[in-house]
Protein backbone atom coordinates (compact mmCIF):
# COMPACT_ATOMS: atom_id res chain seq x y z
CA UNK A 1 0.00 0.00 0.00
CA UNK A 2 1.51 3.39 -1.00
CA UNK A 3 2.30 5.90 1.72
CA UNK A 4 0.64 9.30 1.70
CA UNK A 5 3.96 10.93 0.85
CA UNK A 6 4.62 8.52 -2.03
CA UNK A 7 1.28 9.42 -3.60
CA UNK A 8 1.52 13.19 -3.04
CA UNK A 9 1.50 15.16 -6.29
CA UNK A 10 3.38 18.03 -4.63
CA UNK A 11 6.16 15.68 -3.50
CA UNK A 12 6.41 14.34 -7.06
CA UNK A 13 7.00 17.91 -8.29
CA UNK A 14 6.33 17.08 -11.93
CA UNK A 15 6.59 20.32 -13.94
CA UNK A 16 3.25 20.38 -15.78
CA UNK A 17 3.15 24.18 -15.73
CA UNK A 18 5.61 27.05 -15.85
CA UNK A 19 8.22 26.99 -13.06
CA UNK A 20 9.66 30.25 -11.79
CA UNK A 21 12.02 29.12 -9.02
CA UNK A 22 13.48 25.93 -7.59
CA UNK A 23 15.99 25.28 -4.80
CA UNK A 24 16.58 22.81 -1.97
CA UNK A 25 13.85 24.40 0.18
CA UNK A 26 10.98 24.93 -2.27
CA UNK A 27 9.73 25.44 -5.77
CA UNK A 28 7.46 28.12 -7.20
CA UNK A 29 5.28 27.34 -10.20
CA UNK A 30 1.93 28.08 -11.74
CA UNK A 31 -0.75 26.01 -9.99
CA UNK A 32 -2.18 23.40 -12.33
CA UNK A 33 -5.64 23.79 -10.79
CA UNK A 34 -6.08 27.55 -10.50
CA UNK A 35 -3.38 29.07 -12.75
CA UNK A 36 -1.84 31.35 -10.12
CA UNK A 37 1.73 31.11 -8.77
CA UNK A 38 2.24 28.93 -5.72
CA UNK A 39 5.16 28.02 -3.50
CA UNK A 40 5.61 24.40 -2.42
CA UNK A 41 7.82 23.32 0.48
CA UNK A 42 9.92 20.29 -0.45
CA UNK A 43 9.06 18.60 2.87
CA UNK A 44 5.84 16.60 3.09
CA UNK A 45 4.39 18.39 6.10
CA UNK A 46 1.52 20.87 6.33
CA UNK A 47 3.10 23.01 9.05
CA UNK A 48 6.59 24.39 8.47
CA UNK A 49 8.26 26.19 11.37
CA UNK A 50 7.60 29.95 11.30
CA UNK A 51 11.11 30.80 10.10
CA UNK A 52 10.78 28.38 7.16
CA UNK A 53 7.25 29.58 6.39
CA UNK A 54 8.51 33.17 6.25
CA UNK A 55 11.25 32.21 3.76
CA UNK A 56 8.73 30.30 1.62
CA UNK A 57 6.41 33.31 1.50
CA UNK A 58 9.38 35.56 0.68
CA UNK A 59 10.37 33.33 -2.27
CA UNK A 60 6.82 33.46 -3.61
CA UNK A 61 6.67 37.24 -3.28
CA UNK A 62 10.04 37.61 -5.01
CA UNK A 63 8.66 35.70 -8.01
CA UNK A 64 5.54 37.89 -8.00
CA UNK A 65 7.65 41.07 -7.94
CA UNK A 66 9.85 39.80 -10.77
CA UNK A 67 7.20 38.47 -13.15
CA UNK A 68 3.78 39.92 -12.37
CA UNK A 69 2.09 43.31 -12.22
CA UNK A 70 -0.77 42.57 -9.81
CA UNK A 71 -0.93 43.17 -6.08
CA UNK A 72 -1.44 39.85 -4.32
CA UNK A 73 -2.31 38.27 -1.02
CA UNK A 74 -0.95 34.90 0.08
CA UNK A 75 -3.57 32.20 0.46
CA UNK A 76 -2.34 29.40 2.75
CA UNK A 77 -5.60 27.45 2.70
CA UNK A 78 -4.42 24.07 1.39
CA UNK A 79 -7.69 22.90 -0.11
CA UNK A 80 -6.85 20.02 -2.44
CA UNK A 81 -3.60 18.85 -0.79
CA UNK A 82 -4.04 19.58 2.93
CA UNK A 83 -1.13 17.38 4.07
CA UNK A 84 1.66 19.24 2.21
CA UNK A 85 2.45 22.95 2.77
CA UNK A 86 1.87 25.16 -0.24
CA UNK A 87 0.56 28.69 -0.66
CA UNK A 88 -0.96 30.56 -3.59
CA UNK A 89 -0.49 34.19 -4.65
CA UNK A 90 -3.99 35.48 -5.38
CA UNK A 91 -5.01 38.82 -6.85
CA UNK A 92 -6.08 41.44 -4.31
CA UNK A 93 -8.47 42.96 -6.86
CA UNK A 94 -10.73 41.09 -9.23
CA UNK A 95 -11.37 37.36 -9.10
CA UNK A 96 -8.86 35.51 -6.86
CA UNK A 97 -8.30 32.64 -9.33
CA UNK A 98 -7.91 34.88 -12.34
CA UNK A 99 -4.36 34.53 -13.72
CA UNK A 100 -2.02 37.33 -12.69
CA UNK A 101 -1.04 39.95 -15.27
CA UNK A 102 2.58 39.75 -16.40
CA UNK A 103 4.90 42.74 -16.46
CA UNK A 104 4.62 44.23 -19.95
CA UNK A 105 8.20 43.37 -20.88
CA UNK A 106 8.21 39.94 -19.22
CA UNK A 107 10.30 39.30 -16.13
CA UNK A 108 11.82 42.34 -14.45
CA UNK A 109 14.80 40.28 -13.35
CA UNK A 110 16.71 37.75 -15.40
CA UNK A 111 15.90 34.03 -15.46
CA UNK A 112 14.43 32.34 -12.38
CA UNK A 113 16.93 32.04 -9.56
CA UNK A 114 17.71 28.40 -8.87
CA UNK A 115 21.05 28.76 -7.14
CA UNK A 116 20.11 30.53 -3.91
CA UNK A 117 21.41 29.44 -0.57
CA UNK A 118 18.69 28.22 1.80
Amino acid sequence: MPTEEASCELCEAVPFTEWFHSDDLCWVAECESCSVPMVVWRVHDPAPPDEVRNVLRERLLRVIDSHFADDVWIDENMRSVPTHYHAHARRKHGFPNEPLRRHPSGAVDAAPDSTEET
